[in-house]
């Protein structure tokens, strides 16, 4: 069976997707090929028992799949979640202490530091990459030597083409984990989310659409402004939301360098920054340090100082109260659902006043992952919206 990736829009993927979900039989003793998100034709002799994750925010996508421990399997990784998102790393060592201590860092997969010697002593048997780092992996020759040592490379993506190749990242680790039953769940719940926003952004018209600024990771250089999405990720979520990305407006590029004086000029109707609790691992920052160990009334402070920086505080999107903050790690996961929700619910807040994110969020976290939901993901200037 063969997974296809190419698609000409959104819910195209998703139909086309779906229709390649078929029942496993006797999974462990049959050879697995599938197409990955690169176009590359894998074949496993079985179900993989041992696998390395390129990142260890991996764990975003692999966990919904797993209704059980979703780190069994799972032998080593590199430590990005740990250092960026160390709110969810704690929400999975206090639910798998052990699973969690024996993860070995493999380092970066295109680095001096991983060592192809210690895949092997892993016993290893799949090698999981994002796709943004094809090119890498090909220079550096990684997927070569690894595939000459007998361990397969394969690649998803939540990053760069998110919201077309969720489906078929999803349906990707429901073959490897042997979990198409749970893949096909998720991917319905997922459809159900994305359809509560775009079955009524559909309708609003061009002209009448917000411009938005996206700042992506907002505070992480106090000098600096602005990094930005074009129309991918945030920016791409922005737009499913019923919003005009600004960046998208400038380059259609992943990365949009954005320049003070632009965004004054643009006056946008919209600021949404990008956040996490990146404070453990640089102290520095004056981001809005959301996720599961958020405290509210920290962030209030902290969104309130990024609004009043020089040049933004004049802004009519910050007078007005349409300034806001929203958890940055929902960029890499397929729970980018929650972000395209809460984006529109700032956006229309009419049309979209019965939409409730936080329940979706809690819903999620019931369904399809081991841990409570806790914590805060997005926060506007005290006293508005």
């Amino acid at each position: 069976m063969s997974i296809k990736t190419h698609f000409s829009g959104f819910f195209g993927a998703i139909a086309a997707s779906v229709f390649f979900i078929m029942p496993a039989t006797d999974a462990q003793a049959e050879a697995i090929t599938l197409t990955d998100i690169a176009g590359r034709e894998v074949t496993l002799p079985e179900l993989p028992n041992k696998i390395i994750l390129g990142e260890s925010r991996m764990m975003y996508a692999i966990a919904p799949m797993i209704d059980g421990n979703p780190l069994e399997k799972i032998v080593g990784w590199k430590n990005d979640l740990e250092q960026y998102d160390p709110d969810t790393f704690r929400k999975y060592q206090a639910a798998f202490p052990d699973d969690t201590k024996r993860q070995i860092n493999f380092g970066n997969p295109y680095a001096g530091d991983f060592s192809i010697e210690a895949v092997l002593e892993a016993e290893t048997d799949v090698v999981l990459l994002d796709v943004g780092n094809l090119f890498k992996a090909e220079e550096t020759g990684l997927i070569e030597k690894l595939e000459k040592a007998g361990v397969q490379v394969v690649f998803i993506d939540y990053r760069r083409n998110a919201t077309e190749n969720t489906v078929p990242s999803i349906l990707i680790l429901g073959r490897l984990f042997g979990t198409e039953k749970r893949a096909a769940e998720f991917i319905d719940f997922y459809i159900a989310q994305m359809r509560k926003v775009t079955n009524i952004v559909d309708s609003i018209p061009a002209d009448e659409r917000p411009l938005v600024v996206v700042e992506n990771a907002a505070g992480w250089q106090q000098d600096h402004c602005c990094w930005s999405f074009g129309p991918y990720n945030y920016g791409r979520f922005v737009e499913l939301a019923g919003g005009v990305n600004y960046a998208s407006t400038l380059a259609n590029a992943y990365s949009v360098t954005l320049s003070l004086e632009g965004i004054v000029e643009a006056d946008p109707d919209v600021i949404i920054g990008t956040g996490a609790n990146w404070s453990e691992s640089r102290p520095e920052v004056t981001s809005v340090l959301l996720g599961y160990d958020a405290d509210e009334a920290i962030n209030a402070e902290r969104l309130l100082g990024l609004s009043q920086r020089d040049g933004f505080k004049d802004l009519r999107a910050v007078k007005e109260g349409n300034f806001h903050s929203i958890y940055h790690q929902f960029y890499n996961s397929p729970y980018h659902f929650v972000a395209i929700q809460q984006i529109a619910k700032w956006l229309y807040p009419d049309d979209f006043e019965d939409l409730d994110p936080k329940a979706t969020l809690d819903e999620l976290h019931t369904k399809f992952l081991p841990f409570e939901n806790s914590g805060q993901f997005w926060a506007s200037l005290p006293g508005t919206h």
